[in-house]
């Protein structure tokens, strides 16, 4: 509880940069403090507050122009990345027709609940290979920040080697085409695209920045989409895994799955 309660302190106080006793610059602390606001992007904060000042809702309306990511194609990017402590180049159409993609964003390097989930997805990641499919990691820093992280020993709060690439996103851009970027903090939330084979997000999940993100969950729900995609006449039902019965799309036929549960 103590720790939990310290990691939840204030995210990046770019205004002041206290000195380190060598006289440079310190890192600005992180604290998780919007977990207690609403993030609203600037385009639709006063349209909110115009919705809300009339009468409560649950509901915000996009403009005509916007699409939901779910559906639609994978934002591109081509971006310098960190993998086998060198720098590569990573292009995510170059996975399309190939593989399926495990995208993920996280805040920053050398924080507290990121590494965690990180290392997870490397210690996990022969399941995910095994299933045709890729796992990038992104965060706002640069590529020397995340070498650096990566020839940082776990125990010391470090990554280790890594068995797939962290993508170096300083520009913000990769961040604002996928929704998660925090504009007055420069960081992004924890969200997780699943991409297909055809560059289509299949599915999204987005956590505020104190909240860690589940392997199993993830997994579960990619090894869901590839059935449904080999399987286009059948649904996955909540919680389904590989080997459960699955579902007919159908008013009379579904009932055989419910009369077997």
């Amino acid at each position: 509880m103590a720790t939990c309660s310290a990691t939840s302190a204030a995210i990046l106080s770019a205004s002041s940069k206290p000195k380190s006793s060598s006289g440079l610059p310190s890192r600005p602390s992180l604290s998780f403090s919007a977990l207690r606001k609403p993030i609203l992007s600037p385009s639709l904060s006063s349209s909110c507050h115009a919705v809300t000042s009339k009468r409560p809702s649950f509901v915000v309306r996009a403009s005509a122009n916007e699409l939901p990511l779910v559906g639609n194609k994978a934002p591109d990017f081509e971006a310098e990345a960190v993998f086998d402590q060198e720098f590569i180049n990573v292009k995510l159409s170059d996975y399309i027709g190939k593989k399926y993609v495990i995208l993920f964003f996280y805040p920053l390097d050398f924080t507290f609940v990121c590494p965690t989930e990180i290392t997870a997805f490397s210690d996990r990641y022969e399941e995910f290979e095994n299933i045709n499919t890729e796992v990038l990691g992104v965060s706002i820093d640069s590529v020397f920040s995340h070498l650096a992280w990566v020839q940082t020993d776990r125990k010391s709060g470090g990554l280790g080697d890594l068995k797939y690439p962290l993508v170096s996103d300083v520009t913000k851009s990769i961040s604002k085409a996928y929704d998660v970027l925090i504009p007055d903090q420069g960081i992004a939330l924890r969200g997780l695209f699943i991409i297909d084979k055809e560059g289509v997000i299949q599915h999204s999940t987005i956590n505020n920045l104190a909240i860690g993100r589940s392997v199993d969950e993830t997994l579960r729900t990619l090894q869901a989409l590839q059935f449904v995609q080999d399987n286009p006449d059948e649904v996955c039902p909540a919680g389904w895994k590989p080997g459960e019965k699955s579902m007919k799309p159908d008013p009379k036929l579904s009932k055989e799955y419910f009369a077997a549960i």
